[in-house]
């Protein structure tokens, strides 16, 4: 009987973000804090002194304007004020009693003017906002009996525009964004170069070296990185030699005792028994080489997977009625995932040859096996099912490790208790995962994991 599939939960997408978009979003706000502080210590120490030159201004033009006024024959005074109003800005209109005052905004920088005014030009000297709704800045001043008022342009006296200010501090925020990510660019591109030829390295394929130049650090941390990578290249050329080696040395008396064995006059049953412990010695070498054997390169489309577990399974279904079990398959179609075909084909024959063994129906001592294969969200689940005596849970994890193997209740036959271990190291290559599933009432599942490819406009694109 098999294990009822386990539902998986539909697991929100989280926005990941790389480490130069990390350090550009930290600098940024570092920059735009540290701007807007700047911003407003300068504000502050700008509207003291600009308060009071403004008001030595207006002090300066008012007693100016009075004196000329006082001093200059009454027949030239229009012409003096058309004159003040033309080249110097300035308007004097005489103050009525009905005027319709409006009042200076009240804020830190106009009340700080106006009590400067006042402190130079008497208590009783008022500064207006408007008078009879025409805007500008208007100053008290008097002539004998006359009264009169001096009109200044807002412009000249307010403080600097908030939308030049604005300009500037957009200006300077841009050029220093452009620095922090010039910045930032020059200290990711290493990480960034470094990231990718690990990512290289885990694929087995050969990582173009890394430039031994720049920063001292940076370059010390590439050949280091080299030296590994090429430390690496030349360990995985020993274990070829080494993998023929054994081959060569330990099968070939293998094969000569079994010549022997043949020809010497010993019993059947004898005979039979020894050709047994010869068999099992030929197994354990063929998963020792299996277990040492890197995984392939993996590609950089998906492959079919339907394709590749239907193949497999006409050659493993033969053999498996050879042996006296039976195999049965459940594939879906069009399934693919980014995984080496030979790879796929290793991990489902291990996970089969492990049911073939370990998963013999207590009936009938015969293996009855079934592959299943179908989507499931975004993963490609594929299930290889026995009804043997199946294993106990506080089993399960041992079992993954090397050389780990079960009890008597699932080890009729002795192996090297590599199997599960190989399963597991491939399936690491491609981001999959095994899990064993053991029915209270018999019979093990045995189920891998794999981030699934889609087909889209016949071109395949990752599955996000």
């Amino acid at each position: 009987m098999s294990a009822a599939p386990k539902e998986h939960k539909k697991v929100k997408p989280r926005l990941r973000l790389g480490l130069f978009s990390r350090s550009f979003l930290l600098l940024a706000g570092l920059m735009l804090v540290s701007l807007g502080a700047w911003l407003q210590v300068f504000f502050s120490m700008e509207e003291g002194p600009r308060a009071a030159q403004m008001a030595q201004r207006v002090t300066t033009a008012v007693s100016i304007t009075r004196s000329a006024l006082i001093y200059a024959p009454r027949s030239v005074r229009p012409a003096l004020l058309l004159d003040l109003a033309t080249k110097e800005s300035l308007r004097v209109q005489p103050r009525e009693s009905a005027d319709v005052h409006e009042p200076l905004p009240n804020s830190n920088y106009w009340n700080h003017v106006a009590a400067d005014i006042k402190e130079r030009l008497g208590p009783e000297t008022q500064i207006m906002w408007s008078v009879n709704q025409t805007p500008g800045v208007w100053v008290s001043f008097e002539i004998n009996t006359d009264q009169y008022w001096l009109v200044f342009d807002r412009e000249q006296l307010g403080l600097t525009a908030g939308a030049e200010w604005l300009g500037w501090g957009v200006t300077a925020l841009v050029l220093a964004l452009i620095g922090a990510a010039i910045s930032v660019r020059f200290v990711n591109r290493p990480l960034a170069q470094l990231a990718k030829v690990a990512r290289q390295l885990a694929r087995g394929e050969t990582p173009s070296p890394l430039p031994e130049k720049g920063p001292a650090e940076i370059r010390d941390m590439n050949m280091a990185f080299n030296r590994m990578a090429r430390d690496i290249r030349q360990t995985e050329a020993d274990r070829e030699i080494m993998l023929a080696g054994i081959s060569h040395d330990l099968r070939t008396p293998l094969a000569r005792m079994r010549l022997e064995i043949e020809m010497s006059d010993v019993t059947d049953e004898a005979r039979q028994a020894i050709d047994e412990d010869l068999g099992q010695i030929d197994h354990s070498i063929g998963q020792l080489m299996e277990y040492a054997r890197p995984a392939g390169v993996v590609p950089e489309q998906g492959i079919d997977v339907s394709s590749v577990l239907c193949d497999l399974y006409e050659r493993e279904r033969s053999h498996t009625e050879s042996l006296g079990g039976a195999l049965t398959a459940s594939i879906e179609p069009n399934l693919y995932a980014k995984i080496n075909a030979h790879d796929l084909k290793r991990i489902i024959s291990n996970l089969i040859e492990n049911a073939r063994r370990y998963g013999r129906t207590p009936s009938d001592g015969r293996a009855h096996i079934k592959l299943v294969a179908r989507q499931q969200g975004n993963i490609l689940a594929i299930e290889v099912k026995d009804q043997g005596a199946g294993i106990a849970p506080t089993d399960i994890q041992r079992l993954l490790r090397p050389f780990s193997r079960g009890e008597s209740a699932r080890t009729g036959v002795s192996g090297a208790g590599l199997g599960l271990a190989i399963v597991e190291r491939l399936l690491g290559q491609v981001g999959g995962q095994l899990e064993l599933i053991s029915h209270p009432k018999g019979g093990l599942v045995a189920r891998i994991e794999i981030p699934k490819v889609r087909v889209r406009n016949f071109q395949l694109d990752t599955d996000s």
